[in-house]
């Protein structure tokens, strides 16, 4: 499975657009992503790779940037 992609794609439905080429934009600071599309975003992470992100112990700083959410994701991973 390449995580980055499904990260990606999963991005761009939330979103409405590529941010492929923003790997290190903040998108939160951009005005991307806000609460509600955080908890929809952490939703279909969880769904798509069976990991555990509960919206309790998300932190902003280590979530912010496509970059990050993949990292994120493959550590949860294991």
């Amino acid at each position: 499975m390449d995580v980055k992609k499904e990260v990606l794609d999963i991005l761009n439905d939330i979103i409405g657009e590529d941010v492929s080429g923003q790997m290190d934009e903040d998108l939160f600071d951009s005005g991307l992503l806000d609460s509600m599309a955080t908890v929809e975003l952490l939703l279909d992470l969880e769904n798509k790779f069976g990991i555990q992100a509960p919206v309790s112990e998300f932190n902003r700083d280590d979530w912010n940037t496509p970059n990050k959410i993949v990292a994120k994701v493959q550590s949860l991973m294991g």
